[in-house]
C-alpha cells in the first residue's frame, strides 16, 4: 500500500510539472519546444476562429482541429519527458532527505551541557553528540571518537562502516545511525546545504545549470530552426506562384515536423537522467556539467592504497641490519608510528604489539614529543631527550640521518629493492643517526582489478596510479595491475604539477581521492571524485561524491557519463535524420495537385496534402513518445573505438533515422485514408 501511495505521489508530481512546464516564461529555454508552442496557439486560435465564423475559405475544421490537438500533444509528451526523469530523480533523492526528518540532536552547549533541538535547526559549526542507537542529525566531521556507522539507508550496503576522527574516514552523513560506541560531531552545513539537498536542487529541472555540451546543442538546434523557417517562409510565395495556398496551419505544421523536435523535447530529460542514474549509484555529482565531463575524460588518476589495492599494507617482517637486535628495531618502529594515524601506521602498531609484545610506558609520555606522519615529509616519529625516532619512506629516513652525519648500513639498497622488486613497500627505520631496519609492508591486489583497466583502456581512457612507494615498488605493481603509467613518491605538489602538466596537453583528467591532502588535486583535476568517509576537505574541493566511499567505481563514473553524451548524440543523429526525411516525404506531396510533375517524387503514393501534413505531425509527436524510454535509460555504452561507435550511431540512428519517417508516415496515412476523411 505505501509503495503504490509513493507511486501515486511521483505520478501526481509528473503530471503537475508537464502542465507547469507549458509557461512560456519556461518553454523560451528551449527555443525548438518554444516554437511547436506557439504553432499549436496559432492552430487553436484559427480553429476557434473558423468555428464560430463559419467562413468557407479555411480547411477542413477536422484539419484544423487534428493539427492543433498533434501540436499540442507533442508539447505535452516532450514536457512530460522532462517531468518523469525530473520525478524520478526527486522521488530518489526525497527517500534519502527524508532520514534526517524529525531526527531530535543533542547540541553541546560551551558549557559541556547538552540541549535537545530538531535537526533541522542545526547550523554549521554546532557541536552535537550521538550515542549508539541514534542517527546522525547533520552532515559533520567527527572530532572525537570511533565508531561503527550503518550507512544502509543511504548506500544499501549491510555492512557497517568504521569512522573516526583524526583520520581520512572522519565524515559522517545525515540520516546515518550508529550502531556502537559515541561520537562528538561539528556539523558542517546549514539547513538545505548538505549533500543530499544538493540532489534535490540538482533533478529540478528548471534550476539545473546547462553544461557546455547542451549549451553547444541548444545553438545547433536554433540555427536549424531557423534554416528551416526560412525554408517554409519561402514556401509562401512559392505556394502563390504555383496556384497552392499554403495556410498558416499547413506552414505551422511543416516547420514543427522539419525543426529537430524530437531531440529538442527530450534534451533536458536525458541530461537530468544521466544525473539520475548516477544518484542511482549512489554517486552524488555537483553539477550536470561534472556527469558529461566523465564521458570525456582522457586520464585517470587512482590512489594505489584502497583502490589498487585492498586499504592496509599489512606487516610481514622487520629486517634488522648487521648488530641491531630485533627487539630494538621493534621498540623503535612502535614508538616512530603511536602519532600515524593512517592504516598503515595502526597495522604497523598492531603488528609490534600481537609479534614483539609492548615497549611504550603511558607514565613516560610526557617524555616523548610524538611527530604525527605527514604527506609531505613522508614520515613519523618522536624525540625521547632529544633523541629522535623516525619511521617513513626509505629515501626520506636516508635523507634524515645523512643530515645528522649518519650513513645508509652497507647492504641497505639490496635489502630495498628485492623488498620493492617483490611489489612490497619497504619502510625505514631508524634512531639518531643510524637506520636499525627496514619493515616490509605487503600489497594486497584488488581481485578484478586488472580487468577494470582493461576496460578503461578500452574506453580510450589513460590510467595513473598513484603512489608514495619508491619507484620501483610502484612499477613493480603497476606491472602486475596493468595501469598505463604511475606516479612515485607521490605528494600533494607532485599530483598538482602532474595533472596541469596532463592538462597543458589537452587531455581531460580525473582523480579519485579522500584525504585532505588529495583536496587540492581535486580541485585542479577536471573531474574529482572525493569518497563520502573522506574528510571534508577532499569532499569540497571534489565536483563528485560517491556516497558508497568504494574508489574503483570510476569505471561507473566513466561510464554512466559516456552513456549520457552517447544517448543525446543518438538521438540527435536520429533527429535531423528524421527532419531530411520528413522534408522529402511531404513537400511533394503538397504540391502535387498544382504541379503535377512532382508526382514522381511522391515516392511514398501519400494520398493528398492533408494526409501528408497530418501524418507527418501525427508522426513527429509518436517518435517523441516512442523514445521517451529510451532517453531515460539511455543508449547502452559498450567499451569500443570511436571510429566503431561512430559507425554503429550512423548506421542504427542516421539510417534508421531516415528510414523511420517514410514508413511511419505512410502507415499513419494508409489508417487516415481509411477514415474517408481525406
Amino acid at each position: 500500500m505505501e509503495k503504490r501511495m509513493h507511486q501515486q505521489g511521483i505520478l501526481r508530481d509528473v503530471v503537475g510539472l508537464t502542465f507547469k512546464h507549458l509557461n512560456p516564461l519556461y518553454l523560451k529555454n528551449n527555443p525548438v519546444m518554444f516554437v511547436v508552442f506557439i504553432g499549436a496557439c496559432l492552430t487553436a486560435a484559427i480553429f476557434l476562429r473558423d468555428y464560430y465564423t463559419n467562413t468557407t475559405s479555411h480547411e477542413p475544421l477536422w484539419f484544423t482541429a487534428s493539427i492543433s490537438f498533434w501540436l499540442w500533444f507533442t508539447l505535452l509528451f516532450a514536457n512530460g519527458a522532462e517531468a518523469i526523469a525530473e520525478g524520478k530523480g526527486k522521488a530518489h533523492a526525497s527517500s534519502l532527505k527524508s532520514l534526517a526528518k524529525e531526527i531530535i540532536a543533542r547540541r553541546v552547549l560551551d558549557n559541556d551541557r547538552e540541549e535537545n533541538i530538531p535537526a533541522n535547526e542545526l547550523r554549521r559549526d554546532d557541536v552535537v553528540r550521538v550515542s549508539a542507537g541514534d542517527f546522525i542529525p547533520s552532515d559533520g566531521e567527527i572530532i572525537e571518537g570511533i565508531a561503527a556507522i550503518d550507512e544502509s539507508a543511504i548506500t544499501g550496503e549491510s555492512a557497517p562502516v568504521i569512522r573516526e576522527s583524526d583520520s581520512d574516514r572522519s565524515s559522517v552523513t545525515a540520516g546515518t545511525r550508529v550502531i556502537s560506541n559515541a561520537l562528538v560531531i561539528r556539523v558542517v552545513s546549514n539547513p538545505g546545504e548538505s549533500f543530499l539537498d544538493r540532489m534535490v536542487t540538482l533533478v529540478q529541472g528548471a534550476k539545473r545549470q546547462r553544461t557546455p555540451n547542451e549549451i553547444a546543442l541548444e545553438i545547433l538546434l536554433i540555427g536549424l530552426t531557423l534554416i528551416f523557417l526560412i525554408v517554409c517562409l519561402t514556401l509562401v510565395p512559392f505556394g502563390l506562384y504555383s496556384g497552392s495556398k499554403l495556410s498558416i496551419t499547413v506552414i505551422a505544421s511543416l516547420l514543427v515536423c522539419l525543426i529537430p523536435t524530437t531531440i529538442g523535447g527530450l534534451v533536458s530529460a536525458i541530461g537530468i537522467s544521466g544525473i539520475e542514474r548516477a544518484l542511482q549509484k549512489n554517486l552524488l555529482a555537483m553539477s550536470g556539467k561534472a556527469v558529461e565531463t566523465a564521458g570525456d575524460i582522457d586520464v585517470l588518476l587512482l590512489d594505489k592504497t584502497g583502490t589498487i589495492t585492498l586499504g592496509n599494507r599489512m606487516p610481514v617482517e622487520l629486517i634488522p641490519f648487521e648488530g641491531v637486535d630485533i627487539n630494538t628495531i621493534a621498540k623503535a618502529a612502535q614508538i616512530s608510528s603511536f602519532e600515524d594515524k593512517t592504516p598503515e601506521g595502526k597495522s604497523i602498531l598492531e603488528f609490534i604489539q600481537t609479534t614483539y609484545g609492548n615497549f611504550i610506558d603511558d607514565t613516560s609520555f610526557d617524555k616523548i614529543k610524538f611527530i604525527p606522519f605527514s604527506a609531505e615529509t613522508r614520515m613519523s616519529g618522536c624525540d625521547i631527550e632529544h633523541v629522535p625516532y623516525r619511521k617513513g619512506a626509505c629515501d626520506t629516513i636516508l635523507a634524515f640521518v645523512t643530515k645528522l652525519e649518519g650513513s645508509a648500513p652497507s647492504d641497505f639498497k639490496r635489502v630495498v629493492e628485492k623488498i620493492a622488486l617483490q611489489g612490497g613497500t619497504p619502510i625505514a627505520i631508524s634512531v639518531g643517526n643510524k637506520i636499525l631496519g627496514i619493515m616490509h609492508l605487503k600489497d594486497i591486489i584488488k581481485p578484478g582489478i586488472k580487468e577494470r583497466f582493461l576496460r578503461l583502456r578500452a574506453m580510450g581512457v589513460r590510467t595513473v596510479m598513484i603512489t608514495g612507494d619508491n619507484p620501483l615498488t610502484a612499477r613493480t605493481i603497476a606491472e602486475e595491475v596493468g595501469v598505463d603509467t604511475y606516479l612515485a613518491e607521490a605528494t600533494p605538489e607532485k599530483k598538482m604539477d602532474f595533472i596541469k602538466a596532463e592538462q597543458a596537453k589537452g587531455f581531460l583528467v580525473a582523480m579519485t581521492g579522500d584525504g585532505t591532502n588529495d583536496a587540492p588535486a581535486l580541485a585542479q583535476a577536471d573531474l574529482g571524485i572525493a569518497m563520502n568517509s573522506g574528510t571534508l576537505a577532499a569532499k569540497e574541493a571534489a565536483n563528485m561524491v560517491d556516497l558508497d566511499s568504494n574508489p574503483t567505481k570510476i569505471l561507473e563514473v566513466i561510464e554512466i557519463g559516456k552513456q549520457l553524451l552517447i544517448t543525446r548524440g543518438c538521438l540527435t543523429t536520429f533527429s535531423v535524420a528524421n527532419d531530411v526525411a520528413k522534408y522529402f516525404a511531404i513537400i511533394p506531396a503538397l504540391f502535387i495537385v498544382t504541379i503535377p510533375e512532382l508526382s514522381v517524387l511522391n515516392i511514398m503514393g501519400l494520398a493528398s496534402p492533408f494526409s501528408a501534413v497530418l501524418s507527418a505531425v501525427i508522426f513527429n509527436a509518436l517518435i517523441i513518445v516512442a523514445l521517451i524510454p529510451l532517453a531515460l535509460r539511455g543508449v547502452k555504452y559498450r567499451p569500443v573505438g570511436a571510429k566503431s561507435l561512430l559507425a554503429r550511431s550512423l548506421l542504427i540512428y542516421g539510417v534508421g533515422g531516415v528510414i523511420a519517417p517514410f514508413i511511419g508516415i505512410k502507415l499513419i496515412d494508409m489508417l487516415l485514408a481509411q477514415t474517408g476523411l481525406i
